[in-house]
Order: structure tokens, then C-alpha cells, then sequence
């Protein structure tokens, strides 16, 4: 009965009374709602000044994954608006079916279709399924609100009973949340990764949107493997099928820098030099440490850390690189003198292979000063260790620091 009530509150947003309400609450203050919503109770059905409240605070979530021009136009579910891909990686993804042919996707567990839409402005036309009916009539929606509905068809169905032969190609994004939360076995997904691997081996191209933690033997043989980070961030793995069989991949947006792994063992370890380079999430999700530390002629700073150390800067778009200006072993006491004493106030605070949480090293040091600092708490050798640096400026070899001190 609950979803019954939800689909009629949602269809109510789509009349005239009910885009009215959401237009008047496209920029309203969350920390003013309750007025807002007794001021519209007083002309407005209380059913329907709940539901466009609770569009609007999600729109506003929205803004994040699709910018405001999209965001306030669309439509979402809170399962959509945590689920849908960033508008900047659906639209890269669309431009690599493009880029492989395809004029036709269907796209199975379409959600709202933050990917239908990126398909249909790369001009490819969209067969978008789900099987909720809410969810559905969401991804109605947004097609009729962007204008996209002559190449977004939308259906209600589950998507296991779906003929996807006079398709060229197929997208699936499985549900990777239960009732418990994130889902981590693929097998757990819904539908299953195996039935959509089998539905991606049918028709001449495919795209399997999966977790970037999905572990690397369970990619199979006759599929590209490519994680995909955003500004940084990691925001997902990608199998595509009819591309290149047993390639792994790491792109970087917005740059579009790609990295392609050519099978190179663990690099060195090797002393801590001049330089800290931390590696791109996707490149380590990837496992594509060692063709980034072969361009920069580095080595690890531990075997079990991605970490890469080198005397030399040299620019890459695959890690940020840090000055190093001192190493010490792990001692809070001898670390908070060393930054009071360089009376640093701003401090960034990175960890890997360490216990010690970041903003419990900030409560503890009590950084005050005008100066900044990185600190690094990771393993050195086997060793606890901290890193003391910088982000690091183009200079000349000539004139870069000493290598860092050890105290």
C-alpha cells in the first residue's frame, strides 16, 4: 500500500499544482522548511506539500551527481539519488559506446536514468527497464523533462525477461544495495554479476557498472576491466564486453587521462626521496601502481603501501606529488613539537597502513600557527612512520630541497 501512496504523491508532482510547489521550493532553506511547509499547507493539499518538500531536499542532493541546470529539472527516489551515476562518468561512458558504434543500448536497471540520458544527448537511442514502478515513473519523467523522450523509451518490467537482441549493445547497474546496506558479493547483486556478464556476452557490446572494490579474480577473461575516478574520487568499476578482452584500465576525470596496465611485477622498495607521490584511486583500485612508478622512475616506500618515492619531480596526471621534507618514526609527542615549533595551523593529515585516524591526530597536535604542513602516517620499511611535506611546485632539479631529514 505504501508504494501505491508514494506513486500517486509522485504523479500529483507532475500537474500543474504540483510543479507550482516545486517551483516555489527550488531554492527554500532547509533550516526554514517547517515554516515553509505551514505557509503552503495553507493553499495546498498537505499530501502534496509533503511530497514536493521531500523532492526538493532531494534535488538539492542532487545537484552534486547532475549540476543544478539538470538537477532541478529531474526527478528522484532517495535509492536514486544515492545509486545514479555522476553525471560525468555516465557521460563518458556514453561517449565510449559512441566512439564503439553503437546506436542502440539497452539500459537494464535503468533507476532514474541519470545513464539513459547520457546516452540519448551522445544521440543513442534508449531502451531504459525497470521493474519499480516508482522508479520508472521517474525515468518517465526526466526524458519528458529534458526533452529526451523521442530516444528514452521506458518500461516497466524485470529486466531478466528482456530481449535484448535488436539492441547493439547493453548497459546493466545492478542493485548494489539491500535492505542491510552496501552489498559487496557480486553474486548478492540484483540481478546476480553472472546473469549480467551472460546478457553482456549476447549482443556486440556491453558495459557492467560493478563496485570498485570487486576483487580482480573475479573479472572474467573476455572482458576489460576499467576503474573510473572523478575529481579524484573513486566512483565505480566498468566490464565492458566486445572491446579489449583482458585489458585493465584506469580513468581519470574530468581529464580523461587513461592508463592501461601492460602486466609490470611490484616495483622496488626503495629509501624515502624528495618526493611522495600518492597515486590515484583508480589507478590503485586498478592495480596499476607499478606503470606509474615506472614513469617516474620510483620505488615504494613499503611493499603493502602505494606509496611512491623519487629524487626527481617529474608531472604526471596519475598521482599528486609532495615534497618531503622530513621523516621521523611514529611519535605523536616529538611530531607536535616538531609543528609547533613551525608553527603550522593548517594541517592535512593522510594515513595508509596506519590505525591512527585523522582527526584524532588534529585533536591531539592542536595545530596553531600561520603555516601548513602535510603529515603522512604510513609505514616506512615495515615500520610505523611519519612523512612531513607539502604539495609540490614545479622547480628546477637545482634548486629542490635536500632529501627529507630523518629525526
Amino acid at each position: 500500500m505504501g508504494r501505491v501512496t508514494d506513486l500517486a504523491a509522485f504523479t500529483a508532482l507532475l500537474t500543474p499544482e504540483g510543479q507550482t510547489l516545486l517551483a516555489a521550493l527550488r531554492d527554500h532553506d532547509p533550516a526554514q522548511e517547517l515554516a515553509a511547509v505551514s505557509r503552503l499547507r495553507r493553499d495546498h493539499p498537505a499530501e502534496l506539500v509533503t511530497a514536493a518538500v521531500g523532492q526538493a531536499r532531494l534535488r538539492q542532493r542532487a545537484v552534486a551527481k547532475f549540476g543544478a541546470d539538470d538537477a532541478y529539472r529531474m526527478y528522484f527516489t532517495p535509492h536514486g539519488v544515492e545509486q545514479s551515476t555522476r553525471a560525468s562518468v555516465a557521460a563518458y561512458r556514453a561517449r565510449r559506446f559512441k566512439e564503439l558504434g553503437v546506436r542502440s543500448v539497452a539500459d537494464l536497471c535503468c533507476g532514474i536514468g541519470g545513464d539513459a540520458i547520457a546516452l540519448a544527448r551522445a544521440g543513442i537511442s534508449v531502451l531504459a527497464v525497470d521493474r519499480d514502478p516508482l522508479t520508472v515513473e521517474a525515468a518517465r519523467a526526466n526524458a519528458a523533462a529534458l526533452g529526451l523522450d523521442e530516444l528514452i523509451e521506458v518500461r516497466l518490467a524485470d529486466v531478466t525477461e528482456i530481449d535484448t537482441a535488436p539492441y547493439d549493445a547493453v548497459f546493466v547497474d545492478p542493485a548494489r544495495r539491500g535492505g542491510r546496506g552496501r552489498i559487496f558479493d557480486p553474486e548478492a547483486y540484483s540481478p546476480p554479476l553472472s546473469w549480467a556478464i551472460e546478457a553482456a556476452r549476447r549482443v556486440p557490446h556491453a558495459a557492467l557498472k560493478i563496485a570498485p572494490g570487486v576483487p580482480h579474480e573475479a573479472v572474467p577473461e573476455d572482458a576489460e576491466a576499467e576503474w573510473i575516478s572523478d575529481g579524484g574520487d573513486v566512483k565505480e568499476a566498468v566490464l565492458w564486453f566486445g572491446t579489449s578482452p583482458g585489458t585493465v584500465r584506469a580513468t581519470l576525470l574530468p581529464s580523461g587521462a587513461g592508463l592501461t596496465g601492460r602486466g609490470l611485477p611490484d616495483p622496488a622498495v626503495r629509501p624515502v626521496g624528495r618526493h611522495l607521490y600518492e597515486p590515484d584511486g583508480a589507478v590503485i583500485r586498478a592495480h596499476l601502481v607499478a606503470e606509474v612508478a615506472e614513469t617516474l622512475d620510483g620505488g615504494l616506500i613499503d611493499e603493502t603501501i602505494a606509496y611512491i618515492t623519487a629524487d626527481t619531480l617529474t608531472p604526471t596526471p596519475y598521482a599528486t606529488a609532495y615534497e618531503i621534507t622530513d621523516l621521523l618514526p611514529f611519535n605523536l609527542k616529538k611530531l607536535k613539537a616538531l609543528l609547533r615549533e613551525r608553527e603550522v595551523g593548517t594541517l592535512t593529515v593522510k594515513k595508509r597502513g596506519s590505525a591512527v585516524e585523522p582527526e584524532e591526530l588534529r585533536r591531539r597536535i592542536k595545530p596553531k600557527g600561520p603555516h601548513s604542513a602535510t603529515v603522512f602516517l604510513t609505514r616506512v620499511a615495515g615500520a610505523p612512520t611519519m612523512l612531513i611535506g607539502h604539495p609540490a611546485r614545479h622547480q628546477n632539479p637545482a634548486s629542490a630541497p635536500a632529501s627529507p631529514q630523518a629525526r
